[in-house]
């Protein structure tokens, strides 16, 4: 009996050694980097020429979107075994675990008669050789960028357990020309650089965009007319609107929370504080009243705290108070300057840039003031802004100009809050000051 027992022992061993992930996989996003997980995903099949043609091109997105995370690492098809003709069709596992692949993801395009597309996707758990994930979804073929970004957000968030971030968009200044005679265009695009689209012409310096929480209007600080002011402007119609006419300058303008508000600093008669202006009552109010320059103000996701910069200590710190501008705290206290901090969507960190020995910095901080980390550098690293999911950040980077003005050119990239997987973004200009966009579905 004995004999029998360690035989059985043996062999269950055996089976769990060969199949170490029959719990269903995830990948923690929360620490340290770890390996990518090897995923399969055979094109998109197709009942005719056009579906199939989309089903490839939406394959490469939601691939590009998944790589580009740099928490999945994507088999190539040549590595393929088993062709799987639909979605209806069950895998045949020892086929993809045989290629070493964690999660599987297959799917087909089907055209409706009312002339949309409708595509069907599964996602199984290969080792465990268990669907982790089904779905249809339904849209406008010229919809079909975003239905894969949609796709790919569905298989991150079944997988981590976070909420993705590739169907959102960007909106950004994009930039032309010698340093000395720079041209700069409020600009917007995908998550991925797709579907770019200018908002204003070269004619005015457009700076800081920064989207409403509906995502319909885009607030900006432009030196339209040649006086520095802020603005807001509606995504749909184009037109542009000035936020009150106050004496002095304003700029660094962002939304509140629920998108009735915005901060932003006013300078009069050379004395810079944080103002709140109500968007339905068109007041303003001031919440900072110190002779120090007091800028880059912005909310908690909650609207009940706000952080700022402010050179009251010496040089400029970071510093959080209550809404009403009660209650100031610095929270900073290394070595150098910080500024144009921005809170988590999360509300656990607080991005800034930092300047140091003439080196500029990204990183992060708690909102109690612990924590600090940074996690990009370069010549000129500035202006981070969040992903919706708060485990990406996006910042630009711009390499030093020549005495005459020529070169300086200013870039896109992303990288996690690990400080690992920084990213280039693909802009068809330079481009600088972007502002991520919550998610669109």
């Amino acid at each position: 009996m004995n004999q029998i027992l360690k035989k059985c022992l043996c062999f269950l061993i055996c089976i769990l050694w060969v199949y170490p992930a029959c719990s269903a996989i995830r990948i923690d996003v929360t620490g340290a980097k770890s390996d990518p997980l090897p995923f399969a995903m055979p094109p998109l099949t197709g009942d005719n020429y056009t579906t199939r043609s989309l089903g490839e091109q939406m394959t490469e997105v939601v691939v590009a979107d998944l790589e580009r995370s740099g928490l999945f690492r994507y088999i190539q098809p040549e590595a393929y075994i088993q062709n799987l003709p639909s979605v209806d069709h069950r895998p045949n596992f020892n086929d993809w675990q045989a290629i070493n692949a964690q999660a599987l993801i297959h799917g087909d395009l089907k055209s409706t008669p009312d002339g949309k597309i409708k595509v069907s996707f599964r996602v199984w758990d290969v080792f465990a050789q268990s669907q982790m994930e089904a779905k249809v979804l339904t849209t406008d073929e010229g919809s079909w960028r975003k239905l894969a970004h949609i796709i790919a957000d569905t298989i991150y968030q079944r997988i981590t357990g976070e909420t993705g971030y590739f169907d959102t968009r960007i909106v950004f200044i994009s930039e032309y020309g010698n340093q000395r005679n720079r041209k700069k265009r409020l600009t917007i695009m995908d998550q991925d650089g797709a579907n770019v689209r200018y908002l204003t012409d070269s004619r005015e310096m457009v700076l800081t965009p920064r989207f409403s929480p509906n995502m319909k209007e885009v607030t900006y600080f432009s030196y339209k007319d040649g006086k520095p002011k802020v603005y807001i402007m509606n995504l749909e119609t184009g037109a542009s609107e000035l936020v009150g006419d106050f004496p002095g300058m304003t700029f660094a303008p962002r939304f509140s929370p629920d998108g009735k508000k915005l901060i932003m600093s006013l300078s009069v008669r050379g004395n810079t504080d944080i103002y709140t202006y109500d968007l339905e009552t068109k007041q303003k109010k001031r919440i900072t009243n110190h002779p120090s320059i007091n800028t880059s103000p912005g909310y908690s996701p909650d609207g009940k705290k706000i952080v700022f910069n402010s050179d009251r200590s010496g040089n400029q710190q970071l510093y959080i108070m209550d809404a009403d501008g009660s209650n100031v705290q610095r929270i900073s206290f290394g070595e150098g300057s910080y500024a144009t901090p921005v809170w988590s969507p999360r509300g656990d960190y607080i991005a800034f840039t930092k300047i140091k020995n003439g080196q500029f910095h990204i990183g992060l901080i708690r909102p109690d003031g612990s924590g600090e980390r940074l996690i990009a550098n370069g010549f000129l690293v500035e202006a981070p802004t969040w992903a919706p999911n708060g485990r990406v950040l996006m910042f630009f980077r711009q390499e030093r100009s020549t005495g005459w003005g020529d070169g300086g050119t200013a870039k896109l990239y992303t990288i996690d809050i690990t400080g690992y997987n920084e990213r280039l973004i693909q802009t068809p200009e330079d481009a600088s000051d972007p502002a991520w966009s919550p998610l669109l579905h």
